[in-house]
């Protein structure tokens, strides 16, 4: 049974979001405490953790020195909001997960996880992506907020 405060993550409607959604904002600061947000491609594995890897796109800095990847080696704690936007308002929506973020290590789970990203990304299969060059995080969900029409429950049926 999922922990109360990620228990969103185990409903099909919020799971079948995330699998669609197509970017995500990740939120980390520093030591400094200054906050840093940039847009980033993510996994979601169905288990409470979100992957995201350091890809091939051009950046002022690479893998480790990315500030994304500084501030989480100086504060684990992230946040990373998905969200929709379309001019109906009745589709908005959004889930914003809270956890602590780390380096992927494993050898293996980095492949799963890689895996999936470029089964969700075509453009990462034409990236040479590996555990040497190219650093991966796993977020660790702790606390889940979703917010949305499409994620409210259905309506009562009169008695």
């Amino acid at each position: 049974m999922p922990e109360l405060s990620i228990a969103p993550l185990y409903d099909d409607r919020v799971s079948e979001f995330l699998k669609l959604a197509r970017v995500g904002h990740l939120a980390t600061a520093g030591g400094d405490a200054n906050p840093h947000n940039v847009p980033l491609c993510f996994w979601f594995d169905g288990a409470g953790h979100f992957y995201f890897v350091i890809d091939q796109k051009p950046k002022r800095r690479a893998g480790l020195k990315l500030k994304r990847m500084r501030n989480i080696a100086a504060n684990s704690r992230v946040a990373l909001l998905i969200d929709h936007y379309e001019e109906d308002w009745s589709y908005l929506a959004y889930v914003l997960v809270h956890g602590a973020a780390r380096m992927v290590d494993d050898a293996n789970e980095y492949m799963l996880a890689l895996r999936n990203l470029r089964d969700k990304y075509p453009q990462y299969r034409a990236m040479t992506l590996s555990l040497a060059n190219n650093p991966m995080v796993r977020i660790d969900a702790e606390r889940v907020h979703v917010w949305g029409e499409r994620f409210a429950p259905p309506p009562a049926k009169p008695a």
